[in-house]
């Protein structure tokens, strides 16, 4: 029988609550990392653990949350805080982890982190997904993915690798067994059609998309 232990961890990045991301975080577990707690009264969440080194939570929300258990590091320390929280996560089984606020917001470098640190679980087989409630991203995995996006959706492919044989399905600009050059834009601002099945032979990239319909509207 396949595990499902999903976890929801809540980062410190942008974040808009929407009717899409509610279905998604369904009945996930959740963890906050440091100023990511802030999101917990907008989506209605309590957190079964924060994890950090705080330096990112003002006073007044530590005072807003004080029965929620605490997990401490010191600011000089070797991993982010969402990397701490994602340890957390598998260290309670998780097999399935949606990223909350790890795109967007005022650290560039952060998100960039998230997506690369995404691919590399993702290679472990980790089921991970990583939203700001606008966008969305998942890793690929070598083969067949498909992705549930309405249709006029926009979306890009970004690769951190040199990508071969990938195939685009069911979007506006369609490519067979394509070779992609690590840093060629070939695969930004595509539009899908319905849902985006893409195909890749070997190479690292992230599915990267904005939902038309994320308002609920």
């Amino acid at each position: 029988m396949k595990r499902d232990h999903p976890f929801l961890i809540l980062l410190g990045g942008a974040l808009e609550k929407t009717d899409r991301l509610t279905r998604q975080i369904g009945n996930a577990r959740v963890i906050a990392a440091d100023g990511g707690m802030r999101h917990a009264a907008e989506l209605d969440l309590q957190p079964e653990v924060w994890v950090g080194d705080f330096d990112s939570s003002p006073q007044s929300l530590l005072q807003r949350w004080p029965n929620i258990p605490r997990l401490p590091f010191p600011a000089e320390k070797n991993l982010t805080d969402g990397e701490l929280a994602v340890d957390e996560a598998l260290k309670r089984g998780a097999d399935r982890i949606v990223l909350a606020g790890a795109l967007g917001g005022a650290r560039s470098d952060h998100a960039v982190l998230h997506m690369t640190n995404a691919c590399a679980l993702h290679a472990d087989g980790l089921d991970i997904m990583l939203t700001s409630g606008q966008e969305e991203a998942w890793p690929l995995s070598l083969g067949r993915q498909t992705f549930d996006l309405p249709p006029a959706s926009l979306f890009s492919i970004l690769n951190f690798s040199d990508v071969s044989g990938l195939s685009i399905e069911g979007a506006r600009y369609r490519l067979d067994r394509f070779d992609l050059a690590f840093g060629s834009s070939r695969t930004l601002s595509n539009v899908a059609e319905g849902p985006v099945t893409i195909t890749i032979a070997a190479g690292t990239a992230l599915f990267l998309a904005r939902p038309y319909d994320l308002s609920g509207r």
